[in-house]
C-alpha cells in the first residue's frame, strides 16, 4: 500500500484536490485538525486550538484515521500528517508533546507514508473560515514552517504549483499513479 501526504499552505486548495482525487477513485483521508476544530466549535468552543490538549487530540485522530484506512493495495492520499501537526505546534509556539514525538517516530520507523510529500502551493490568497482564521501573510509563514518540518524529518517535497484545479489534480495524479514511486 502506498500512502501519500497532501499538504501545504492553509487555504491552498487541498480539499478541492482531494475531492477530485476521490472522484477519480483514489482513497482519501480527510484532515484531522479541521475535524477536531469543527467538533469543538459545534460544542460552543470558539478557538479550540488555544487549548493545551489540542495538538494531542489532532495526533490521536490522525492515528485513528490512518489505522482505520483500508489495508488494500490501493493508493491512499492523506490531507496532512503528524509532521503537519509538528509544524502546527511549532507555529503556535507549543512544545512538541510526547504523543506527537511518539507518533512521528512511529510513522517514520514504520515508513507509514511515502517519502514524497505533495506540497500544494498557495494561490496568492487565503480565505478565512471558522476553522481557518489566518491571514494570507500568516499562511505564508505557516507554509515555510511546514517545509522546514518535512525536510527535517527527511521527506522530499513535490511541488504542486498554484494554478487551475484540473492541472493540480493532474500533477498529483502523475506522482501517485506511478508504480513503486
Amino acid at each position: 500500500m502506498r500512502r501519500y501526504v497532501l499538504t501545504g499552505t492553509p487555504g491552498a486548495g487541498k480539499t478541492s484536490i482531494l475531492r477530485c482525487l476521490a472522484e477519480h477513485g483514489y482513497e482519501v483521508v480527510e484532515e484531522a485538525a479541521t475535524a477536531v476544530i469543527a467538533r469543538a466549535q459545534a460544542q460552543g468552543e470558539g478557538e479550540p486550538w488555544t487549548r493545551a490538549s489540542f495538538i494531542d487530540e489532532v495526533v490521536d485522530l490522525q492515528k485513528q484515521r490512518q489505522l482505520r484506512a483500508s489495508a488494500t493495495d490501493c493508493v491512499q492520499v492523506f490531507d496532512r500528517s503528524p509532521v503537519c501537526t509538528h509544524a502546527l505546534a511549532n507555529y503556535l509556539g507549543r512544545p512538541v508533546s510526547r504523543a506527537l514525538s511518539a507518533e512521528i517516530e512511529r510513522i517514520t520507523a514504520e515508513k507509514i507514508y511515502e517519502r514524497q510529500v505533495l506540497f500544494v502551493r498557495n494561490l496568492g490568497f487565503c480565505e478565512p473560515t471558522s476553522a481557518r482564521r489566518i491571514s494570507f501573510q500568516e499562511s505564508l509563514v505557516f507554509e515555510k514552517v511546514h517545509e522546514q518540518s518535512y525536510r527535517a524529518f527527511g521527506f522530499e517535497l513535490i511541488d504542486i504549483p498554484a494554478g487551475d484545479l484540473a492541472d493540480r489534480v493532474a500533477a498529483v495524479s502523475s506522482v501517485i499513479s506511478r508504480p513503486g514511486s
